[in-house]
């Protein structure tokens, strides 16, 4: 009898289209990576959807400033973030363009018009502060000396008509699924940042502008001078992706497992959307992963600073895997982390040179010189004990989301490795060829199989790679040195 498999959607955010890619979002969608190719391994039919935000005042404003009309500029915009699938070995399944007239477009109107239906759109008159930055209306509360916390600039006052969102109804349904982890949020302190927010009380928002004021969206359906608001675009991307609402994708893979997505828009994601999904009876997302910022020497990432990592350029110089490594290991996976060139060349030299490549490079060498060809031993008792250890530490740590704390894990077994070559010397022994030295080749080989495969979520190429030189036993360098 067959055994169903296991479904697993995973969803990065939808990068916005008013600058081009930054390292902060190649670790977003670097995380949402692993994790599909995990499951993957795993056997799970597994879906990964990454994409681009592309409507708004800002991007507008951004085109209009490089003389181009905004379809234009997000054309360009949104193909640099799709080639991040290229320059960073991505596995995801589709890409989705909030500009998308036949898929997404239809998707948003259907979702208006569903809540609309659902008694939960109203339209008022409304007065109140707007940060451009953020495009969303801000409260006197959420200001740090009449600013934005956000973009340090004061809202501008607005005074205008809108369609309302009745957020209020949902809020005691909203703070019991993020109590009861119905969505769970990781790590658990934005959880509790959440529920403070909601406790605060929760407002009806505005889910549209004049479209004399917000040209460059969707109108809202049956009012042409109104334009749909972000949020209510932008987060349907989700949807709009698998077919929603009758597509066999949509029945298969709704409910997204794992919304991957930066802390600035969690409280979109735990508030709005939930209410979203509550107004239109469908299942809540079962996880929302949050991380952290990079900041580079300990600054955020700015343009007007000139401190923005492109990850274009870093890939060019170090490699896919050097990057996707260091984002990973060096970066906590849910709070802010720094990048420095010494600290990724550092990171690079001791980890990926002389750690990994190091021990890859004696291994397939030793064969080499020794001509032993493959041979079938017990493993020994000590290195299955490591390896089951190893094992063990990974899958709990992957589970938790602890992408640096399952990469140390199989470091510690390559560490195991080395110091077993050092007490047992094999080099000593080739001449003599004897069975010590097939045993030590064989525990050796078994173990780097295992962790060639272990590494296959993070680093693919490599994994790869070390996997064709186990099979060729031909030694090529994985990780040329930094000088």
């Amino acid at each position: 009898m067959l055994t169903k498999r296991k479904k697993f959607y995973i969803t990065s955010s939808i990068a916005y289209t008013n600058a081009p890619p930054h390292l902060g979002f190649a670790l977003e969608i670097v995380q949402a990576d692993v994790l599909s190719r995990y499951h993957r391994l795993l056997g799970d039919e597994t879906f990964y959807l990454t994409g681009t935000d592309e409507h708004g005042a800002k991007v507008a404003k951004k085109a209009a400033e490089e003389g181009k009309n905004p379809k234009e500029f997000c054309d360009k915009i949104s193909k640099q973030f799709e080639d991040l699938k290229r320059i960073l070995n991505l596995s995801n399944d589709d890409f989705i363009r909030t500009t998308d007239r036949k898929r997404h477009w239809p998707t948003v109107k259907k979702v208006w018009l569903k809540l609309k239906e659902n008694g939960d759109i109203y339209k008022k008159k409304y007065r109140g502060l707007y940060c451009e930055g953020c495009e969303a209306f801000a409260k006197e509360k959420d200001l740090i000396n009449g600013k934005c916390p956000n973009h340090q600039k004061e809202p501008e006052i607005f005074e205008e008509e809108n369609y309302f969102f009745k957020l209020s109804k949902y809020q005691k349904k909203i703070e019991k699924a993020l109590k009861e982890d119905e969505i769970k949020i990781i790590p658990q302190k934005r959880k509790n940042e959440m529920l403070s927010f909601i406790k605060q009380g929760l407002e009806d928002i505005s889910f549209s502008r004049p479209a004399e004021k917000l040209k460059w969206g969707i109108f809202v359906p049956h009012d042409k001078s109104q334009t749909i608001y972000v949020w209510a675009d932008a987060l349907v991307n989700y949807l709009s992706a698998l077919g929603y609402p009758s597509s066999k994708n949509f029945k298969k893979f709704w409910p997204a497992n794992i919304h991957c997505i930066g802390k600035d828009i969690l409280k979109f994601h735990a508030t709005i959307w939930p209410a979203i999904l509550f107004s239109l009876n469908l299942p809540l997302p079962k996880n929302i992963l949050v991380h952290g910022h990079i900041t580079v020497s300990g600054k955020k990432m700015s343009k007007s600073l000139g401190n923005v990592i492109d990850p274009f350029e870093l890939v060019k110089k170090y490699g896919t895997d050097a990057v996707r490594y260091f984002l990973l290991r060096e970066i906590p996976p849910t709070e802010d982390g720094d990048f420095t060139y010494e600290k990724f060349e550092a990171r690079y030299n001791s980890d990926l040179v002389k750690g990994l490549g190091n021990l890859v490079a004696r291994v397939i060498t030793l064969v080499e010189k020794s001509k032993i060809k493959n041979s079938n031993f017990k493993i020994n008792p000590k290195f299955k004990i490591q390896i089951d250890k190893t094992q063990k530490e990974y899958k709990k740590a992957l589970n938790e989301f602890k992408f640096n704390e399952a990469l140390i894990s199989i470091w510690e077994l390559i560490s195991f490795c080395d110091k077993y070559i050092e007490k047992e010397k094999p080099w000593e022994l080739l001449k003599i060829k004897n069975l010590k030295l097939k045993i030590i080749i064989y525990n050796l080989l078994f173990s780097l199989d295992n962790i060639a495969k272990l590494l296959q979520p993070f680093l693919p190429e490599t994994s790869e790679e070390i996997l064709k030189q186990l099979k060729t036993k031909k030694s090529e360098i994985l990780f040329p040195r930094i000088k």
